[in-house]
């Protein structure tokens, strides 16, 4: 059985981690640990979200770093406020028993004083953000000639997220640097690009298949019609009573939108979007983390480094248009050795881009019925006599209460107090699924694959598809769309899902209305449902887009 103590971790170190109760490294920590340690050679460790890899890097770092040198020797650097402070919570609990090291995060949304105050103080460790860490270095805050250690946390993330400039100029200005670490759960071509200008002859370590979906989840999607996509996620949660999960949306209007229908409903959810003030979010999260919100609903922009632990779901009520990035959906689930459920609400529209993602990842897809009004009233049964079987009687004084309480019930069976007992804690969810329409598309063609049984053999994959192409010319003509054009394209920064953004939060429309885009470099032309054509113009027609005034019509 491997451990730490075979890694070459010291003492203090191995007694931190032992009081968190880690046992077996994982296996990026198990193939990282020593190479970080011992070889003077950069690093590269591609490894999904999850795994563990904050110690991978964090316990050599700590054992690295000359404690009695007060300035700046390693700067980590990751993609959000979020990952930021937990990179720092980690490494504070890692060095409990080593003293004289100091940690220090540095981050957006907090005083940008305080945070160069504590640096000058004397902190061995920065963790950064990449917009507020280019900030401290243009006030001279944090010198760069001192650094020995730097490590990229979520590579690819940084990236995505546009940050690629400002980690370059971090690397090109840390002339004394000895290794640079680089992490990701991919390895897109910026990320190598990266790699090859700045590292020298990196060491590398993939834990599974680059770019893959993380085995440990389990992949549901769920047909309904568009209309019905609201109550199937509805159902979803019901269904299962002990979710603790994040919901992704397309915009921050649906995310608003579902958390105040929801919230009305008796649910404790929360939206993460991006017109929360960085206090605003922050309590959001400390309540989603303290585990006061069962559900989380988020965009993709407002979830980007989030790292809960214990999270059982995923639902996407909208898939992405990016099969990568419903691999960072899902990878919020089944981390750290636990199995987790990733499931995808989709319209008939979106059945094909199912098929792509998961042709994208290789795994296997289950498509499962959205459960019926009586199978969440089991459900939720089952569920509440469990609890009530485990509850803890043995402390507190219940055997004064015994003689009232028998004397309360003899006239009544065992039968009517449980019936009773029944009405008093469901009556409002047998009542709201007393009728409950059952929300499943028939697909012909479906059969045992859609049913979460094992996968069939190309040729009945192919059968399949074949079927499912001729049902779905019901669900729409293309003689019902309309084409708008608009003076927007290319030369204006936009790529596809950016200008699809741009429009669907200024029309306050849903992306299922749109058709194909067509993005030329300096205009776009997009078809839409006809009957939501008049809207969409109305919305953004003369608006103004960077200093020009933007020009929409219906193509005639």
């Amino acid at each position: 059985m491997n451990s730490f103590q075979t890694l070459g971790i010291e003492e203090k170190l191995l007694q931190a981690i032992a009081d968190l109760g880690f046992n077996e490294p994982t296996e990026i920590q198990q193939k990282a640990i020593p190479i970080l340690l011992d070889n003077p050679s950069d690093f590269i460790g591609l490894a999904q979200t999850g795994t563990g890899k904050t110690a991978s890097f964090g316990l050599p770092l700590l054992q690295l770093i000359d404690a009695s040198q007060k300035h700046a020797q390693a700067l980590i650097v990751c993609p959000t406020r979020e990952l930021c402070m937990q990179i720092t919570r980690d490494l504070v609990s890692y060095k409990k028993y080593k003293q004289g090291i100091n940690i220090v995060a540095i981050y957006g949304g907090a005083s940008i004083v305080d945070q160069m105050k504590e640096i000058k103080k004397g902190a061995q460790i920065v963790v950064a953000t990449p917009g507020r860490l280019i900030d401290v270095i243009e006030r001279k805050a944090l010198p760069l000639d001192r650094i020995k250690y730097i490590t990229l946390d979520e590579a690819d993330e940084m990236l995505n997220m546009g940050f690629r400039e400002d980690i370059e100029y971090v690397l090109a200005h840390t002339p004394n640097r000895e290794k640079v670490w680089l992490f990701s759960a991919t390895m897109p071509a910026e990320v190598r690009a990266v790699s090859k200008k700045f590292m020298s002859n990196p060491v590398e370590v993939t834990i599974g298949k680059v770019n893959a979906i993380n085995t440990a989840i389990d992949h549901q999607y769920f047909m309904v019609t568009h209309n019905d996509r609201y109550e199937a996620l509805k159902r979803l949660i019901d269904f299962n009573p002990g979710i603790y999960g994040i919901i992704f949306t397309r915009t921050k209007i649906d995310a608003q939108e579902i958390t105040e229908r929801l919230i009305r409903e008796g649910y404790d959810i929360e939206a993460l979007h991006g017109d929360l003030s960085q206090p605003q979010r922050d309590k959001v999260m400390n309540r989603f983390r303290t585990k006061q919100l069962q559900l989380l609903i988020a965009t993709d922009v407002a979830a980007r480094g989030i790292d809960v632990k214990g999270v059982t779901h995923v639902i996407n009520y909208e898939l992405p248009d990016d099969p990568e990035v419903y691999t960072h959906r899902s990878g919020r689930t089944g981390r750290a050795g636990l199995r987790g459920i990733c499931m995808s609400i989709v319209t008939p529209k979106e059945k094909v881009r199912m098929d792509q993602i998961e042709k994208f990842v290789k795994s296997s897809f289950h498509r499962l019925d959205i459960p019926s009004g009586r199978d969440v009233c089991r459900k939720q049964f089952f569920h509440f006599m469990d609890k009530m079987m485990q509850a803890d009687i043995t402390h507190g004084d219940y055997e004064t209460y015994l003689p009232d309480l028998k004397e309360k019930f003899e006239s009544i069976t065992k039968e009517e107090i449980l019936q009773r007992m029944i009405a008093f804690e469901f009556n409002r969810f047998l009542h709201y699924y007393e009728n409950a329409v059952d929300l499943n598309i028939a697909i012909k063609g479906a059969r045992d694959k859609d049913k979460g049984k094992p996968k069939k053999g190309r040729s009945d994959r192919n059968e399949d598809r074949r079927s499912d192409r001729v049902d779905f010319k019901s669900f729409g003509s293309k003689s019902n769309y309309k084409t708008i054009f608009v003076n927007l394209g290319q030369k204006d920064g936009f790529y596809k899902a950016a200008f699809l953004q741009f429009i669907l939060d200024g029309s306050n429309l849903n992306k299922e209305v749109l058709g194909k885009i067509d993005m030329k470099n300096l205009n776009t032309t997009f078809e839409i449902e006809a009957s939501h054509a008049n809207k969409m113009v109305k919305a953004i027609d003369g608006k103004m887009y960077k200093g020009r005034k933007i020009k929409m019509n219906i193509d005639r």
